[in-house]
């Protein structure tokens, strides 16, 4: 049976647009890229010119009934108004981390969409690539045993990043939310839930010189979180530390630490920020770890994973893997730490998810997808 390709449209045409791009048209036949839209007119026909697909306005995306999915590639601070308009003109959407900047703003827009029947995904959708699959895969088949703890850690220099990326110094653009988040998504798919939170989070020297030509030496401030840690109790049981500083130094290629300890060994995880990478085992009773073989595949960069993988659960009526429902509990995580902090006491998670299935393994890329499409095999 044919399966109709899903046609798609993006909102939001900066620096990670070009990521997305490249992979929806060129690895995922299931998606139909028809065009793109920036408030910033010339990004926009840059990128349609670029990619052979047309440069569109808000107007005519919301009005176009034959463009099904949206992704929002806009700023954080922009989510929420965008995905609302959106969902309210009948489109599903996926859109970049986070949901929203604000829990009850994201918990409006899930409630938009469970109302209106529509799909709503979020990024990241790394969990979805070989590293994280891989795993999974380690900690579902008791390779190390009961997961009875875990940890994360992870640097970058935000007077860099600061000045490249302005958004990084916005509500929903500091370390914890805007890169933490990678990690809490990988550790929410692999274990499930978090039911309760504490932590401290801190803006650390939120007064900073600018060093842009036009602003050189003017002070600029930054609004969002520089320094979070934190302490999360799963309901399985493991118990999670996590530590997100970015008032650090960069280490190229970035080195982030996730880790799982076992009851029979400890699993050294990959960057959570990549599709693949290598995943190490220590089993009890050996002192060395080895490489696991890479159980699943994408392991290169599949930024747009997700958003494929949401074509297929519309055509096929199951549930997409990035779901909206673990994208707010993520979203709920992260919060509850900032509130800890605030209140200095431990924060209950009210919101819940169901994990959902891996990825088939044993087929990689298009391959995999065009098996799929063949033989009509739901993901």
């Amino acid at each position: 049976m044919k399966i109709q390709p899903v046609k798609t449209a993006i909102v939001g045409c900066g620096a990670i647009s070009d990521a997305y791009l490249g992979t929806m048209i060129n690895k995922f036949k299931i998606l139909d890229v028809v065009g793109c839209c920036d408030r910033n007119a010339h990004k926009a026909q840059e990128k349609a010119q670029k990619y052979g697909i047309k440069a569109l306005t808000m107007a005519e995306i919301l009005s176009d009934a034959s463009i099904e999915i949206v992704v929002n590639l806009t700023a954080p601070t922009a989510h929420y108004q965008v995905i609302k308009q959106l969902l309210e003109a009948g489109k599903h959407v996926y859109t970049e981390k986070v949901l929203s900047v604000e829990l009850e703003h994201a918990a409006e827009l899930v409630k938009i969409a469970d109302q209106k029947k529509l799909y709503l995904g979020a990024a990241p959708d790394t969990f979805l690539g070989s590293a994280i699959q891989t795993a999974r895969y380690v900690v579902e088949s008791g390779m190390i045993g009961d997961v009875t703890s875990c940890y994360c850690a992870f640097t970058r220099d935000s007077d860099i990043l600061n000045r490249a990326f302005p958004f990084t110094a916005k509500p929903g653009g500091g370390i914890g939310f805007d890169v933490g988040i990678y990690s809490i998504t990988a550790l929410l798919s692999i274990l499930g839930p978090v039911k309760e939170v504490s932590g401290v989070v801190q803006i650390r020297r939120p007064e900073r010189p600018n060093y842009s030509l036009e602003h050189f030496g003017e002070p600029f401030q930054v609004e969002c979180e520089n320094l979070m840690s934190g302490i999360l109790q799963f309901e399985c049981g493991t118990i999670g530390n996590i530590l997100f500083d970015s008032n650090s130094i960069f280490i190229l290629p970035e080195k982030p630490r996730l880790v799982l300890f076992g009851s029979m060994g400890i699993m050294y995880m990959a960057d959570p920020n990549q599709f693949g990478g290598e995943v190490k085992v220590i089993l009890k009773g050996n002192n060395e770890p080895f490489a696991m073989q890479q159980s699943h595949a994408f392991t290169d960069e599949f930024r747009g994973l997700g958003v494929a993988d949401m074509a297929w659960a519309m055509r096929t009526g199951r549930k997409n893997r990035a779901s909206k429902e673990m994208a707010y509990h993520a979203l709920e995580v992260l919060h509850g730490i900032v509130k800890s902090s605030e209140t200095r006491s431990n924060q209950v998670i009210q919101s819940t998810f169901e994990k959902t299935p891996p990825i088939p393994r044993g087929y990689s890329g298009q391959t995999f997808f065009e098996f799929v499409e063949e033989f009509g095999i739901a993901l």
